[in-house]
């Protein structure tokens, strides 16, 4: 968005945005944050061990602009927020360039986003996960765009399954693959299903045979794979 739109303060400008009333509510945010990092920055400097933020440092450097560049910005933002943002632009031209580097068409990432913003909220409260359905749950991307499961139909082989945990296990790893390649969280997530075999998979919508997809095995250990 910076570089389409004249620099890191794009998103000052309400010309950007379908709703202007959400789009006040982002800078209210924003403004919000940029106090609390200072307010906080009072009670740091009675520790000499304490490191400055890049939002710190912008805002005890800079006296204009009054709010900090894009980067600093979304990194101040709930993934809500975030998910909101994204969702109010107001081309979908610009959606689309989030979505490309990930390999995702526009509608896709959309609907990650509002799947992912789901799931951390059920976390957050200590919610059940594991068995239920979602409400909302990931739309299913072209396979030649992305990294994806190597069993195309294996989402509709079940039904509900598409309704469950397992897609949204199966987009995280393929945005991994994108934004941090050496990610063992494949790895990870074995091991934690492995450390709690007294929870069925089914109720997940994994399949018993899931690290057999080679979308999975190319990131397990050998032993994790033959398990």
């Amino acid at each position: 968005m910076s570089l389409q739109h004249g620099g890191p303060f794009w998103y000052t400008e309400a010309q950007h945005f379908r709703d202007g009333e959400k789009h006040r509510t982002l800078l209210a945010i924003v403004r919000k944050a940029c106090r609390d990092q200072l307010r906080g920055r009072e009670d740091s400097l009675v520790d000499d061990l304490s490191h400055r933020s890049a939002m710190e440092h912008y805002l005890t450097t800079y006296g204009e602009p009054e709010l900090p560049p894009s980067w600093l910005m979304v990194e101040s933002l709930t993934l809500g927020q975030l998910t909101s943002l994204v969702q109010n632009l107001a081309r979908i031209s610009n959606v689309k360039r989030i979505a490309r580097p990930l390999g995702l068409a526009a509608p896709v990432l959309s609907s990650w986003l509002r799947t992912y913003v789901r799931v951390r909220n059920i976390c957050a409260h200590h919610g059940r996960l594991w068995n239920v359905g979602l409400g909302v749950y990931p739309a299913i991307p072209k396979p030649s765009t992305i990294k994806w499961l190597g069993d195309t139909e294996v989402l509709t082989a079940v039904p509900d399954r598409r309704k469950r945990l397992y897609p949204v296990l199966a987009s995280l790893q393929s945005v991994l693959v994108v934004v941090s390649p050496r990610s063992s969280w494949a790895q990870r997530l074995s091991d934690l299903l492995d450390k709690h075999p007294d929870v069925p998979l089914r109720g997940m919508g994994i399949p018993a045979d899931w690290r057999d997809d080679t979308f999975w095995a190319s990131r397990l250990t050998p032993t994790a794979k033959g398990q």
